[in-house]
Formats: C-alpha cells, sequence, structure tokens
C-alpha cells in the first residue's frame, strides 16, 4: 500500500472516530475524513509538482474522489490550479461525479417514490 493511501486512511479512521466521539453518524466522520485526506494531497501533489519527491498517483486522487472526496477535489483543483488542464485526468473525474450523482439520484428516487 502506498504512503499515500496510508495517510489518506488516517485521515478517514481519524474522522470516524471523532465523529463517533462526539456522538455524530461514522460515516459522516469518514466522509468528511476523505474529503480532508483529498485536500491534503491534492494540495501536497501541486507544491511538490516539478520537483525530485515522488508524486501522488492519479489513481490514489481518483479514489478518494470515488470515495466520497470528489467535493474537496473540485475544490481543491480550484484552489490549488491542480490537474485542471490534463484532459485524461479531467475525464476521470468527471466521470466520477457523474456515477456519484446517478447513485445518489437512484438511491433517491427508491427512498422517496410513491407506494
Amino acid at each position: 500500500m502506498s504512503r499515500f493511501l496510508v495517510i489518506a486512511t488516517v485521515l478517514v479512521a481519524g474522522g470516524a472516530a471523532l465523529a463517533f466521539h462526539f456522538g455524530i453518524h461514522p460515516l459522516l466522520g469518514a466522509l468528511a475524513g476523505v474529503n480532508v485526506a483529498t485536500m491534503a494531497l491534492y494540495g501536497y501533489d501541486k507544491a511538490i509538482a516539478g520537483g525530485a519527491r515522488r508524486r501522488v498517483p492519479e489513481n490514489v486522487l481518483h479514489l478518494l474522489a470515488l470515495l466520497g472526496g470528489s467535493p474537496a477535489a473540485l475544490l481543491s483543483q480550484t484552489l490549488f490550479r491542480h490537474k485542471t488542464v490534463k484532459p485524461s485526468f479531467q475525464r476521470v473525474y468527471w466521470l466520477i461525479v457523474v456515477l456519484q450523482l446517478a447513485i445518489l439520484g437512484t438511491a433517491a428516487w427508491f427512498r422517496f417514490r410513491p407506494a
């Protein structure tokens, strides 16, 4: 497992633990942790871009977006101006967003449809 996934896992687990401690559903804490991890890794990757350090793999950034970090990914892309002009990255990112919206729409339809 890459060190970036370890960092993300620690942040997600920390978010879930803090939520549980304060009486909030742990899934909300985990979702907050995913978004914090996403933003942190985008920021780190932008900061070291062009240097000799090991970059965050794109598949890690996409995985975090898929796991619920797509809002933080969009915010990070805007704030850090990172990964915004790479078409292949943007295609996968927006495919993830469309997939998430389709899942949420389907879940909402099943939840709120008339009996």
